[in-house]
């Protein structure tokens, strides 16, 4: 009988193990989904918090590149507040909702530039201190979050620099060149001279403290300057700056007709595809991609190679003349045409000198190597860095005598004439720039005029 009751027993008792099984699993699947939220809502990950750039300066015009990031639970919010003397100043303060619980709840990253003006805060000169706070959507820190906080000791500056004009161009006409001399007060980060919207930085004028001195330019197309000024931008992005005038010269410009003939056209375009493939159709449109297309490249890289001289002038006295007859000047007006027909116009942007084939071309004055390769419509070329924004180039050289980042001396062979690019014939394309800008040879050319506009004022400078 008892063996009987245990019989009819047992199968229930299986099912209850069974259901206490199963009660388990889901107990250890709830304590693992609850662990796992906790650990997600509960992550300990502070987020982090900084500038995108060295800041040591506040002043009227700054611009605060504010990082903050978090990859767990994402930012909730974030703040900068400067403290000084105990006083604090909120500059920048952003709150996000939160959008999700067990899954990312904030934004990972925040850029933001945040502009500041320390003169409007009534702030005053002196010591003071970044404070940037971020915080996360953690539930950690009872449920405040993680917590990053960033100090970073600043200086209130809001006095721009004293910008003093010791001389200024008197005259200039397009395609013309000049300096401007002036003195700061203290060291700034940018300075020099705007010609309406064309910069042209300054550099120490040798043996002088806080005197600076910038080489000016105007294109061969100018028009007579509105606005001439020089400027200075301090540390704490403080601007000062004095205006100047500059008497504008007009200027006329010869003009010139080149006749393109088949027998130009077959012996040049296969130059041109060598080294520019993508050229296309007949030969005068391949042509005229040449003239126009390439040569727009080619200025693009001139302006490039030229974007960043060597701060010191290496250069002394006038710059020398190739010896040989002048072909084309500077400037000229160029209408091409082809059977009778006009097709193109184009300005030359230097001297065209021919003497024999192949002749030595000599550095016109000490400078440094800074281009020394094929460049489209002015062929094998050789472009010099003389120091503070004055160039010299040398174009349709047949060969290239020398290399690229050496310092040749004045007189020194650099390669030879040719008739590489766009060239009809064996002569030398020299071109004066100033900071990128084509200008005219024959002021560089001339001793006198170097002497009146650049030699005589710097040695009328007081110390």
């Amino acid at each position: 009988m008892v063996r009987r009751n245990r019989l009819r027993r047992s199968p229930r008792g299986r099912k209850g193990g069974a259901g206490r099984t199963i009660l388990f699993i889901l107990l250890a699947v709830v304590i693992v989904v609850i662990g796992a939220g906790a650990v997600i809502l509960f992550e300990t990950e502070k987020p982090y918090v900084a500038l995108e750039k060295e800041t040591r300066y506040l002043g009227s015009n700054v611009t605060l590149p504010l990082l903050a990031s978090d990859q767990r639970s994402g930012i909730s919010e974030v703040s900068i507040t400067l403290v000084q003397n105990g006083r604090e100043h909120v500059i920048f303060s952003r709150t996000f909702p939160r959008r999700a619980w067990l899954t990312t709840a904030g934004p990972h990253e925040v850029r933001q530039k945040v502009p500041f003006d320390a003169r409007k805060a009534g702030l005053k000169n002196g010591k003071a201190e970044l404070v940037l706070t971020a915080r996360d959507f953690s539930l950690n820190g009872f449920f405040r979050g993680n917590e990053t906080v960033t100090r970073i000791p600043v200086i209130i500056d809001t006095t721009p620099p004293r910008v003093s004009i010791e001389h200024a161009q008197r005259y200039i006409r397009p395609g013309g060149s000049g300096i401007v001399i002036y003195r700061l007060s203290e060291p700034a980060r940018r300075h020099g001279v705007w010609i309406d919207k064309t910069f042209f930085a300054g550099y120490p004028l040798k043996d002088f403290k806080n005197v600076y001195i910038a080489y000016i330019a105007l294109p061969w197309n100018a028009r007579a300057p509105e606005q001439t000024r020089v400027t200075a931008t301090d540390e704490a992005g403080n601007v000062g700056k004095a205006i100047f005038t500059m008497n504008f010269k007009k200027a006329t410009w010869k003009k010139d007709r080149i006749n393109v003939g088949d027998s130009f056209l077959k012996r040049k375009i296969p130059e041109f595809e060598q080294h520019y493939p993508e050229m296309k159709g007949s030969l005068l449109e391949q042509y005229l991609f040449a003239n126009n297309e390439i040569r727009r490249r080619n200025a693009e890289k001139i302006r490039q190679v030229c974007s960043n001289p060597v701060p010191e002038q290496l250069w002394q006295g006038r710059f020398l003349r190739m010896p040989g007859a002048g072909r084309a000047g500077f400037a000229d007006q160029r209408t091409y045409y082809y059977h009778g027909r006009p097709i193109d116009h184009q300005t030359h942007l230097g001297m065209d000198i021919a003497s024999t084939a192949h002749v030595p071309i000599k550095a016109a004055n000490r400078g440094k190597v800074i281009f020394a390769d094929y460049l489209g419509i002015y062929g094998n070329a050789v472009i010099l860095d003389h120091g503070q924004g004055v160039y010299s180039l040398y174009a349709h050289l047949s060969r290239i005598d020398t290399t690229l980042d050496a310092i040749v001396d004045k007189d020194q062979l650099i390669g030879h004439s040719g008739a590489t690019g766009m060239a009809g014939g064996d002569h030398l394309h020299f071109s004066m720039l100033v900071h990128g800008i084509f200008v005219t040879p024959r002021e560089w050319w001339d001793q006198h005029w170097i002497d009146v506009n650049i030699t005589d004022v710097i040695n009328s400078i007081r110390p």
